[in-house]
C-alpha cells in the first residue's frame, strides 16, 4: 500500500495553500470532468480496452479523478503548485473521508500515469480495465461531494 503523506503536511509545507475559494474555476473543472467521463465511457463502449489503448484510458481515468478532485480542493478554498503537487491533491482524499485503499490506488495510478507520460512505460488492458472500474465506482461520490 502506497499512501502519500496526511494533507496538513502538504499545507505546512507550502505545495497546498490556502486561498479563497474558486467556484468559478471549480464548476469549469466539474464540467470537464463529467465530459471527459461521458467521453471515456462512450469510447470503452464503442471500441472495448485492449492493449493499445490501454495508456490513453489509464491517463484519461487519472486526469478525470484528478480534475474532480482539484474542483473540491478550489471550492474550499485551497491551490496547489509545484513538486509533489498531485500527491498532496491525492492526499486530499483521505480529508473527504475516502478509505486508505482508495488513497492507495490512486497514488499508485498517479505514479503509473507519470510512469506512461515521461518515461514511455506500457500498461496492459488489466491494468486499464482495473483503472476504469475504479473510475466508475470513484467518479459519482467525488460528484456527489462536489455538489453539496
Amino acid at each position: 500500500m502506497n499512501l502519500p503523506r496526511p494533507f496538513p503536511e502538504y499545507l505546512r509545507d507550502g505545495i497546498i495553500r490556502k486561498t479563497s475559494p474558486d467556484n468559478s474555476r471549480s464548476s469549469f473543472l466539474r464540467e470537464e470532468s463529467q465530459n471527459s467521463y461521458n467521453g471515456l465511457i462512450e469510447r470503452i463502449d464503442k471500441m472495448g480496452i485492449n492493449d493499445k489503448n490501454s495508456n490513453s484510458i489509464i491517463k484519461d481515468g487519472y486526469d478525470i479523478i484528478m480534475e474532480m478532485i482539484r474542483a473540491k480542493l478550489y471550492k474550499d478554498g485551497y491551490s496547489s503548485s509545484g513538486s509533489y503537487s498531485h500527491e498532496a491533491e491525492v492526499s486530499y482524499l483521505k480529508v473527504l473521508n475516502f478509505n486508505d485503499s482508495d488513497v492507495s490506488f490512486l497514488n499508485d495510478l498517479r505514479y503509473f500515469r507519470n510512469s506512461i507520460t515521461y518515461y514511455g512505460k506500457k500498461l496492459d488492458e488489466e491494468y486499464a480495465r482495473l483503472v476504469v472500474s475504479f473510475t466508475k465506482r470513484i467518479f459519482p461520490i467525488l460528484r456527489n461531494i462536489l455538489d453539496k
